[in-house]
């Protein structure tokens, strides 16, 4: 039976499988690997805090997503395509792990932020 997300280790473990099915994912993971050229040991603790503060409201992260996507977006050209692949295997992640009002919360911010992030993006071709 599914639990709901209630602690860091159900995000580290929700973390640690959307980023497995990203990394499976050519495009996808064609840009961590190759164009972001990610350092795991670093990155991954950043995702646990920021998805630990944006579900559980601990106030464990401190960054700027934007403008780390813009440099990147800057590096190589992020489709609507990729957003849409990176929701759909972030929302799979949740929905094959955890059931509840958190996660529910969960899905519920990654597509409100992948949808800012999209726009503000997509504007920026359009400047």
């Amino acid at each position: 039976m599914k639990t709901d997300i209630r602690n860091r280790n159900d995000i580290e473990w929700l973390v640690n499988c959307f980023y497995r099915k990203v990394l499976a994912d050519d495009e996808l993971g064609y840009i961590f690997e190759k164009v972001a050229k990610v350092n795991w040991s670093t990155h991954l603790p950043t995702m646990y805090s920021f998805w630990e503060n944006i579900i559980l409201f601990t106030g464990s992260y401190e960054g700027n997503p934007m403008q780390l996507h813009k440099h990147l977006h800057n590096i190589e050209n992020i489709s609507e395509t990729h957003f849409d692949k990176w929701n759909a295997l972030f929302l799979a992640s949740v929905n094959e792990n955890f059931e509840g009002s958190n996660a529910e919360v969960a899905k519920l911010r990654a597509i409100n932020i992948s949808n800012i992030i999209k726009k503000n993006l997509l504007q920026q071709l359009d400047s």
